[in-house]
């Protein structure tokens, strides 16, 4: 395969992976809403779901290099990923907690704007 259709391939699979990134998110905020609002039950869909979920940003960054995006995409990607970090923490230390859905916000949106930059040629 030549280096520009390697290139294509990459950008193509780094967009379709944004873009399901943007959708698992949205699934990740209705399994926490369903807990709030319908059945503590699904807090254990909320936890598990992440482990799907957590790889994808680290997916983006490796695809991000060789799909020769600008460094503007490439940053989205770790700032997706370092997001994810703060989730983890923001559930895990008391106190802090609060900040948990406002990050999820954040992430939806970068998740979006990244997934859409992806498409422009």
């Amino acid at each position: 395969m030549n280096n520009e259709k390697r290139t294509r391939v990459m950008r193509s699979g780094f967009a379709a992976l944004a873009w399901l990134l943007t959708a698992c998110i949205a699934v990740q905020t209705l399994l926490a809403g369903a807990a709030v609002f319908v059945d503590p039950a699904y807090w254990r869909s909320h936890v598990v779901f992440v482990r799907i979920l957590e790889w994808l940003p680290v997916l983006l960054l490796i695809l991000a290099f060789p799909g020769r995006f600008a460094a503007a995409i490439k940053w989205r990607a770790a700032a997706l990923f370092g997001l994810v970090i703060l989730q983890y923490m923001t559930a895990n230390i008391p106190g802090i907690g609060l900040l948990h859905p406002v990050i999820a916000l954040f992430m939806f949106m970068l998740a979006w704007r990244t997934a859409v930059a992806a498409m422009r040629p």
